[in-house]
């Protein structure tokens, strides 16, 4: 049973997500942007933190 429920909340987020996409691209886009630039910091940030551990004089 928890399978079937897990199912069918994967098909509501994507039909939310199509029906978001279609009734207002503009703002989808700009979210998926936002979204895109965040995960791109974080990842640099992370690279930033590790060359900083690599390079210290101690």
């Amino acid at each position: 049973m928890h399978g079937k429920v897990k199912v069918l909340l994967l098909w509501l987020v994507i039909a939310f997500l199509i029906y978001a996409v279609i009734n207002s691209p503009d703002k989808s886009a700009d979210l998926l942007h936002s979204v895109w630039d965040v995960i791109t910091q974080a990842f640099t940030s992370i690279g930033q933190f590790f060359s900083s551990l690599l390079n210290s004089d101690s």
